[in-house]
């Protein structure tokens, strides 16, 4: 099994900045890509961006690309989602997630975190 904890959620004003954090534990020799998703009230859960757990691949979504970065560092097997810019439509409950394979699909992760809830103001 595959344990993930997020931190790093709060309450920012729009053109503000965060950080998610995402640990891993357990058998995570098993993990070959992590994910970030978000979850809007009364909305499909959404692709945010991925990394192999080596860091050497990379996607994000459109609505996200060039205002959040994504990051892997192996030796704490913590994976970060810096956010910037940040505008109230990024309010939504964010999740980390880890899989066997690199895909964008939500449905082809294998492990999930709790969430954590992010909410922009205007």
């Amino acid at each position: 099994q595959v344990q993930l904890v997020e931190s790093g959620g709060g309450l920012v004003q729009a053109g503000g900045s965060l950080r998610l954090s995402c640990a891993a534990s357990g058998r995570t020799f098993e993990i070959y890509s992590m994910g970030w998703f978000r979850q809007a009230p009364g909305k499909e859960r959404e692709f945010v961006a991925f990394t192999t757990w080596s860091g050497s691949d990379l996607y994000y979504a459109d609505s996200v690309k060039g205002r959040f970065t994504i990051s892997m560092d192996n030796a704490k097997s913590t994976v970060y989602l810096q956010m910037n810019s940040l505008i109230p439509e990024d309010t939504a409950v964010y999740y980390c997630a880890a899989g066997r394979i690199a895909t964008m699909y939500v449905d082809s992760y294998d492990w999930w975190g709790q969430g954590t809830q992010v909410t922009v103001s205007s």
